[in-house]
C-alpha cells in the first residue's frame, strides 16, 4: 500500500484569501489556543483511531474527519482543578508555554475528550477512571460553557488524568484562512470499561478506523480530511498498540507546524515546513 498520496487539493476559498493577505489587505487573525485529542484502542489488526465527520454545517472544517477537540476555556488557566499526573508547571515545559496555558490546554484536551467522545481521562483517584455512566447532562452544560471543567470534577469528587495524555504535536493554521487555531494534539488509549459516543452533535458519522485505512480513504476521496489530521494518522502507521503510540508521543518534539503561502502570478503554493508530501501547487487564475 503506498501512502505517499498526492497533496491535499487547494480549498474553494484560499486562492483569494492568499492573495488578499498577500497584498496586505486582510489581516490574519490570531489564532486561537485549542487541544485536539487523538483516541486509539486495540484491534483485531491493529490500533484503531476515533474520528468523527464535522457536519457540513460547521464553520470550520464542514465535511471534514477530525479528532474531538476544541477551544481552551480561560476559566481552566486560573482554576484549581483536582489533578493527578504530571503538573501544569512539568507540561508547560513539555508544551513549550507557561503553566497557566499548559494547564487550559490540558483542560481543553479532557474537557472537549469528555463533551464530544464520551470518554472521561479523570477518575476518583490517580490509579482508575470514572465508571460508566450517563453524563449527557454534564456534557451538555459543559458544551453549553454553563459549568467549567474544574466545577464539574469538583461536583463528581474527580481526579483531571494528565498522565492518560501523551503531547504529539503543535498545529497553527496558516495565516490566509478565516478561523485560525492554535492546536496542540494528543494521544490517548480508551480506557479501559468506557466506550465512545456513536452520536456527536457536531458530527454526522462517527468511526473507529486503523490508521492505514483511514490514510488509504483519504488518498481515494473517500475521507475528506486537513493536513494535520492525515499527517498524525500517517505518523501512527508504524505503531503496533494503543500504548505504543504514547511511549512514541514521548520522544517527539512538540514545535508549531505552520502552512506558509507563496504567490508568483497566477502560481500559488502551499507548504508545511518539514512535510514536503503536503504541498499544494498549481496555476489559480484571479
Amino acid at each position: 500500500m503506498d501512502h505517499r498520496a498526492p497533496s491535499l487539493p487547494m480549498p474553494p476559498s484560499w486562492p483569494a484569501r492568499i492573495r488578499a493577505v498577500d497584498s496586505g489587505e486582510l489581516t490574519p487573525p490570531v489564532p486561537k489556543p485549542s487541544a485536539t485529542v487523538v483516541l486509539l484502542r486495540d484491534g483485531a489488526r491493529g490500533p484503531q483511531v476515533y474520528l468523527l465527520r464535522r457536519r457540513t454545517s460547521m464553520a470550520f472544517a464542514g465535511g471534514m474527519y477530525a479528532y474531538p477537540g476544541g477551544g481552551v476555556d480561560p476559566r481552566d488557566a486560573d482554576a484549581e482543578p483536582a489533578w493527578a499526573g504530571p503538573s501544569p508547571q512539568e507540561w508547560a515545559e513539555r508544551l513549550g508555554v507557561d503553566a497557566r496555558t499548559a494547564q487550559a490546554v490540558v483542560c481543553a484536551a479532557v474537557r472537549e475528550t469528555f463533551e464530544e467522545a464520551g470518554v472521561l481521562l479523570a477518575g476518583p483517584d490517580a490509579h482508575s477512571t470514572a465508571a460508566p455512566r450517563d453524563w449527557s447532562a454534564e456534557r451538555a452544560a459543559l458544551e453549553a460553557h454553563e459549568l467549567s471543567f474544574a466545577e464539574f470534577l469538583q461536583a463528581n469528587g474527580l481526579l483531571l488524568r494528565s498522565d492518560l495524555l501523551a503531547a504529539w504535536a503543535r498545529w497553527v493554521t496558516p495565516a490566509f484562512e478565516e478561523r485560525r487555531y492554535d492546536t496542540w494534539f494528543f494521544v490517548a488509549a480508551l480506557p479501559p470499561g468506557q466506550r465512545a459516543a456513536v452520536e456527536v452533535g457536531e458530527a454526522d458519522r462517527v468511526a473507529w478506523l486503523p490508521p492505514g485505512e483511514a490514510v488509504q480513504g483519504q488518498a481515494e476521496g473517500r475521507y475528506g480530511m486537513l493536513p494535520p489530521t492525515l499527517t498524525v494518522l500517517r505518523e501512527l502507521l508504524p505503531v503496533r498498540t494503543a500504548q505504543e503510540a504514547l511511549t512514541a508521543a514521548a520522544a517527539r518534539r512538540i514545535e508549531p507546524v505552520l502552512g506558509r503561502a507563496t504567490v508568483a502570478g497566477d502560481r500559488l503554493t502551499v507548504r508545511w515546513s518539514g512535510y514536503e508530501e503536503l504541498t499544494i501547487d498549481g496555476h489559480f487564475p484571479p
